[in-house]
């Protein structure tokens, strides 16, 4: 029985059909040229039609995958919308160009730009343009491509890539799993394959000329593995495991309100992680018990300049308010290694995840990271806030965040505003520096929070997208392990509260060693908030 590999995405089991999309091979030149005039107006007529399509998509999508999802749709057209880009195309199509010809030159000269960038995030970008380049040229070209809505019940679909696009117009009763050859867990394609429940298994290299039409596949979306034409048993197998998959999300609902404590009366916490304000409500829709990660940086992104004050208070006191009592952990802006910010005007770096980012920009420019610090002290005032700093590797980064925050603290209090003194401030522990002085730290910091995504990246030395290493990209791996172990036992000697918030806090396997080792939260996707607590609640 013949094995594919690929980093799985999404999690689930399948059996069933493959249905193998093949891209569109359309010969440019073939277009004759017009006027100027005329193939403006080509252009634009594609652009309305495109819109119309993708707002149908946008309102399909938030039924299925809700509003935050959507929004990678709506994306799109704020990107077309671009004035730069549509000023670029109309001066190539006066220059003599084809409407057909000037998208797809323009469109390729941004994907170049963005995926040249060592950035996950602008990676992504160069993956949307592409999406949004063959749209418009297959509405230009008459051609609608693969109606992926109308595949039959049982397929399974290959693609070299699944873009936004493509994943929102599936039908979720007809496929039953995806495959692709790019892609990583932080993809587009991944989190709204994780949006409607369905397995996925990206960055499988040839997938879509080794496997063909017909093929019957079995799918494990948690590991990343494919198996080909696999026997009666193995179907049965799978076709079991998938059935205790579905009746294990069907018996959550029991854990909504339900305290997390094991079966020996331990108590612990499941909380929520969010990157928008908004998202602080499918945390509570959730049964979350608080925030473990508000990624602040997002506020920052995709946008023309900093955030004000008064912008930034609003949407963590938004939180705060949200969550009543609850704890509401914000780390302060992470910026840098995949997430790049165009106005800060941060130099390219050979190797941004070890470059200028995070607590060392923020320290660096005080003017910025006091604006974000004086916000989150007034909104402290509204709620159960407590500030997380990221990217610590030395005592006295903590140490100088402490004393910007006393500034702040007085600034504010010669200004007569409402906020609270004496905010809890912790350390995300995500790099081998930090473990290796955890008890230190302890002694100057009120939490801390193991970042695992960043941990098991820096421990194992790894590139968790690169598909060719991605199998040492894992938790579980001896060191990451013990880097773990190491960090909350370090916590619990200073008899200060430590939870975790990386990926690895709910998967299954680990959860009974964290709570051994005494880890307090665990902070994960609201979606798997409940499939958390059931299993901590489950241990003995």
């Amino acid at each position: 029985m013949k094995t594919l590999r690929g980093i799985g995405v999404s999690s689930g089991y399948a059996v069933g059909k493959a249905i193998v999309i093949k891209e569109i091979e359309r010969d440019l030149n073939s277009a004759v040229y017009t006027t100027a005039e005329e193939e403006i107006k080509k252009f634009q007529d594609a652009v309305s039609v495109y819109t119309k399509n993708t707002n149908e998509l946008i309102e399909q999508l938030t039924k299925t995958a809700g509003k935050k999802n959507a929004e990678i749709l709506e994306g799109h057209l704020v990107m077309l919308s671009d004035p730069f880009m549509l000023s670029q195309i109309n001066d190539s199509i006066a220059g003599g160009n084809t409407a057909v010809k000037a998208t797809d030159s323009v469109c390729n000269g941004f994907y170049d730009m963005f995926s040249s960038v060592d950035d996950e995030m602008m990676k992504q970008r160069a993956s949307d343009i592409l999406d949004i380049k063959n749209s418009i040229i297959g509405i230009l070209c008459g051609d609608k491509g693969v109606a992926i809505e109308d595949v039959p019940k049982g397929s399974i679909l290959i693609a070299k890539d699944f873009t936004p696009s493509m994943t929102s117009r599936i039908n979720r009763e007809n496929v039953y799993a995806v495959i692709a050859e790019v892609g990583s867990v932080t993809s587009h394609s991944a989190i709204l394959a994780r949006a409607i429940d369905i397995p996925a298994v990206l960055s499988v290299k040839d997938a879509s000329s080794l496997i063909k039409d017909g093929d019957l596949l079995a799918i494990d979306g948690s590991k990343g593995k494919i198996l080909f034409e696999p026997d009666q048993k193995t179907v049965a197998e799978y076709e079991k495991m998938r059935d205790r998959y579905f009746e294990e999300k069907k018996s959550l609902t029991e854990y909504f309100g339900k305290p997390t404590v094991t079966k020996s009366g331990i108590k612990k916490a499941v909380y929520g992680n969010i990157g928008k304000p908004e998202d602080a409500e499918n945390v509570l829709h959730n049964g979350g018990e608080g925030i473990g990660l508000f990624r602040t940086e997002f506020l920052f992104m995709d946008r023309p300049s900093l955030p004000s004050e008064e912008e930034q208070f609003e949407a963590y006191s938004t939180v705060a308010k949200t969550m009543g009592e609850k704890e509401v952990i914000i780390r302060t802006l992470d910026i840098g290694g995949d997430k790049a910010v165009s106005y800060l005007e941060i130099p390219r770096e050979d190797n941004p995840f070890l470059g200028y980012r995070a607590i060392r920009y923020c320290l660096d420019n005080p003017d910025i990271f006091k604006v974000q610090l004086r916000a989150l002290l007034r909104a402290a005032y509204f709620g159960n806030i407590k500030i997380m700093l990221p990217l610590i590797t030395d005592l006295n980064e903590v140490e100088k965040a402490k004393k910007l925050i006393l500034e702040c603290e007085a600034e504010l209090e010669n200004e007569g505003a409402l906020f609270k003194k004496n905010v809890p401030l912790g350390v995300m522990i995500e790099t081998p520096a930090a473990v290796l002085i955890a008890d230190e730290l302890a002694q100057i910091a009120d939490f801390f929070s193991i970042g695992t995504n960043d941990l098991t990246g820096y421990v194992m030395a790894v590139d968790r997208g690169n598909g060719k290493v991605s199998k040492l990209y894992d938790v579980q791996k001896p060191a990451v392990l013990k880097a773990i172990e190491m960090t909350i036992k370090s916590a619990k000697k200073a008899g200060i509260p430590v939870g975790m918030c990386g990926e690895a806090a709910a998967d299954s396997a680990l959860i009974p060693m964290l709570i051994k080792w005494g880890l307090d939260e665990f902070s994960v996707t609201p979606n798997l908030i409940l499939k958390t607590r059931k299993e901590i609640c489950e241990f003995d």
